[in-house]
């Protein structure tokens, strides 16, 4: 996906349509500046809001991926082409989200064993010794909640059962028992109980 040619194409069908960046992105409910982003290839615009943007400029999302208007003969490679290229982003997006997880919740470990091992043998003082058990208590809890909210974040889970690729409660994660990142879970489609494993795409 080529974010500049996406850019210039939305500047291009932006002008057709006689909008200017600030008028475009108040039909959006974003800033303009996001809109300025788009235009220069340093953003692409959230999932969530490409069908709206695509019907105020008068293109199809295909058409948006693709960054200039399709024919209709060409129509279903382009489609299946941008989808696979969206399917990409995802899963190389939510495998540094699971890298990032592995790296915090192991600095957070270390620190906090370092701290109880020098509470524990280091210090004399015993103000010194708690303070430096509850400081480490505090950053292993805060590192173990920003583990848990990204492996959350990241991809799906899928039923062992059915095959079925869901994103489960925040609290449905949290009380999972789990063995590395598959989590025991009721399925929600065919109800069954077992361990979900963690899948990076749909």
């Amino acid at each position: 996906m080529d974010q500049d040619k996406i850019g210039k194409f939305i500047a291009e069908c932006r002008k057709e349509k006689s909008f200017t960046q600030a008028a475009l992105a108040e039909q959006l409910g974003i800033t303009d500046r996001a809109v300025s982003k788009w235009e220069r290839g340093k953003n692409m615009p959230d999932l969530s809001i490409m069908p709206d943007l695509c019907e105020l400029l008068g293109i199809s999302v295909n058409e948006l991926l693709t960054g200039e208007h399709i024919e209709m003969e060409d129509y279903r490679n382009t489609a299946e082409q941008n989808l696979l290229e969206l399917t990409k982003k995802e899963m190389l997006n939510n495998k540094k989200l699971l890298s990032l997880e592995k790296v915090i919740g192991y600095t957070s470990t270390v620190s906090f064993m370092l701290l109880i091992f020098s509470a524990s043998f280091a210090v004399d003082d015993v103000k010194w010794r708690v303070g430096m058990i509850l400081m480490g208590s505090i950053i292993f809890a805060t590192g173990m909640v920003y583990c848990l909210r990204i492996e959350h974040d990241a991809g799906y889970y899928q039923c062992p059962n059915c095959g079925w690729k869901y994103v489960p409660s925040m609290k449905a994660v949290f009380l999972a028992p789990h063995i590395g990142l598959s989590r025991k879970m009721t399925c929600p489609h065919c109800g069954k109980r077992g361990y979900h494993k963690k899948v990076l795409t749909k």
